[in-house]
C-alpha cells in the first residue's frame, strides 16, 4: 500500500506546519530561557530583548521549516535544537 503523490503532499505541509508552530515556539522558548539567564539583565530590559529574541527565532524557524528543502531536513532543524537547548537547560538545574 503506498501513499498517493497528493496525500504525501498533504502530510509533508501538515508536518512542516507543526514543526514550524510547535517546535518554532519550542526552540524560541528555550532560547530565550538561556538568553534570560545568561545576560543577567533586570526585570524591563530582560523581558524585551527575551521578546524580541523570542519573535526573531521564532520566525526565523517558521521560514526554515517552509523552506524548500526536504521535509525531514526541515524538522530535523528545528527539532536537534530545540532539544539540545532543553536537555542542557534541564540538566544544569534549572525549570521552566
Amino acid at each position: 500500500m503506498s501513499i498517493s503523490p497528493h496525500r504525501r503532499k498533504q502530510l509533508n505541509v501538515a508536518l512542516r506546519s507543526i514543526a514550524a508552530i510547535g517546535g518554532g515556539y519550542a526552540l524560541a522558548m528555550y532560547a530565550g530561557l538561556w538568553l534570560q539567564q545568561g545576560l543577567n539583565l533586570d526585570g524591563r530590559d530582560s523581558t524585551q530583548l527575551v521578546g524580541m529574541l523570542f519573535f526573531l527565532v521564532y520566525a526565523t524557524a517558521f521560514i526554515w521549516a517552509f523552506a524548500p528543502i526536504s521535509t525531514r531536513r526541515a524538522v530535523l532543524g528545528i527539532a536537534l535544537p530545540t532539544l539540545l537547548l532543553s536537555a542542557f537547560w534541564y540538566t544544569a538545574g534549572a525549570t521552566v
